[in-house]
Formats: C-alpha cells, sequence, structure tokens
C-alpha cells in the first residue's frame, strides 16, 4: 500500500455491495492520478456482490472504517440480520468477516484529517440531517453539527452513512464532508420513523479532498456505468425493488 497523503486524496463510502460501481469509481480515480483512498464503511451489505466487492477492496488495500451495516455483519447471528445484510452473509467467507471485525470505527488520517461512519460517537446517526417525525429529510444548523464534534481538532471531518453528498462549512471553519454513496443512491429506512433517502442519479459517487493554503477544496464526482448486472443479481436475490434505485438514484 502506498502512503496514504493526506493532503489530496479520494473519500469513498457506501458502496454495499455494489462491485460495478465500485470498479468504476476506482476507474475513475486513477484517471484523476490521485493515488490515495479513505473508505468510511458499509462496504458489503447490499443483495448484489459482497463477496466479489470484499474481494476488490481487499485488493486495493487502503485505510478504511467500519459501518453499520459491516459491524451488524459480525456482531448479528444470521438468523437475526436484515434481509440485505443476510444476502452479503451467505457470499462471505471467515477471511472477509475477518476483516470486517479488524477494521477501526473512527480514523485520524493525520492531525488536520478525522474519518467516521455515522458521527464521532455513532455509526447510525445522520451527522448533517436529521429525520422529522413526519419522516422528511432536513439539514441541520451548523451548531448541531458542532455540538457533535466539539472535542475533534480536526479541519476536515469526514463522513458516510446518509449517502448523500455534502459539504458544511462550521462557524469555527472546520468542514464537514460526505462523500455521498458509491452504489446505493436510494434506501429506505424505519429508524427514528420511516423515511426515505434518494439521490435521483443512478452514478456511483465520491469526492475529492485537497489542502491548499486557502482551506480544503471539494468536489464531488458522480460517474456513470452499467448497473444491469448488479440489478440482475438483486432480483436473484428477491430484492427486485432494487432495481429502480440502482437504475435511477430513486426509490420505487
Amino acid at each position: 500500500m502506498q502512503d496514504f497523503d493526506p493532503n489530496r486524496f479520494a473519500v469513498i463510502a457506501d458502496i454495499h455491495s455494489n462491485s460495478d460501481a465500485l470498479e468504476a469509481v476506482f476507474q475513475d480515480i486513477s484517471d484523476q492520478g490521485i493515488e490515495s483512498v479513505v473508505n468510511l464503511g458499509d462496504h458489503l451489505s447490499g443483495p448484489m456482490a459482497a463477496s466479489e466487492t470484499a474481494e476488490l477492496l481487499l485488493s486495493n488495500e487502503m485505510p478504511a472504517i467500519r459501518g453499520n451495516h459491516d459491524r451488524w455483519l459480525v456482531e448479528n447471528k444470521r438468523e437475526d440480520m436484515i434481509s440485505i445484510d443476510g444476502v452479503a452473509f451467505d457470499q462471505l467467507d471467515e477471511h472477509h468477516l475477518n476483516w470486517l471485525r479488524e477494521l477501526p470505527t473512527t480514523l485520524w488520517l493525520s492531525e488536520d484529517v478525522f474519518a467516521c461512519h455515522g458521527t464521532p460517537k455513532s455509526d447510525t446517526t445522520y451527522w448533517m440531517e436529521k429525520v422529522s417525525p413526519q419522516g422528511d429529510i432536513i439539514l441541520r444548523s451548523r451548531d448541531e453539527v458542532a455540538d457533535e464534534a466539539s472535542s475533534i481538532d480536526a479541519s476536515l471531518l469526514l463522513c458516510g452513512h446518509t449517502h448523500l453528498p455534502r459539504r458544511m462549512d462550521l462557524p469555527d471553519g472546520r468542514v464537514v464532508l460526505n462523500p455521498g454513496s458509491v452504489g446505493c443512491p436510494g434506501y429506505i429506512d424505519k429508524t427514528p420513523v420511516h423515511h426515505v433517502v434518494q439521490t435521483g442519479t443512478s452514478a456511483a459517487c465520491y469526492a475529492v479532498a485537497e489542502k491548499t493554503t486557502n482551506g480544503w477544496v471539494t468536489m464531488f464526482r458522480h460517474v456513470p456505468y452499467d448497473p444491469s448486472r448488479m440489478i440482475q443479481l438483486a432480483k436473484a436475490a428477491n430484492h427486485p425493488n432494487w432495481e429502480a434505485r440502482l437504475a435511477t438514484g430513486w426509490v420505487a
């Protein structure tokens, strides 16, 4: 593995067993001349190609952290798993699960860059958004977001989990960055209430961060790819509802 460059790197998250999207993102990262990548978790849970995704990640070694679905894959009994975790679990070998077990929950990439999956204290909490009692996704205030990281003295704070690409500049100058989702542009969740997250694009998404004398320059890259094989795998795993989200970024 090459040394991680904390001044210019790609940020990926929420692959959810979509190996074709991951391959497209890796190719785009290479085309941009970017040599360092950090992975913010939720790698394998999904009704598609968990084993393929695991092998692709293991062959492209990079700093990575464990997301909530990764944790559930190694902490829950098979009979207690939700469907997309169970489909993934059945494809994985023990060395894949051991890799997930060894991943940290948070990671300092440098004195200036901190990474987590949800928030610094929770892998299941949305950092820059919240869900209303009616199930609407609402942007949190800058003060609320800053309170989640009151003790973390890093100029760049990385998170995933919501699948929504977003940057927020905090009152003290720190930047919170969510790269969006590589492989799952829409989903349904029941916590804290039923809600739908959808990006409106089928493109695989990731972020690029570069430190300059004026601060962090960031950009989101939406990479088109052919999702047809992933759609067929999802259907074969009895998840035909994934067709719309993979093909369009909307939840049908």
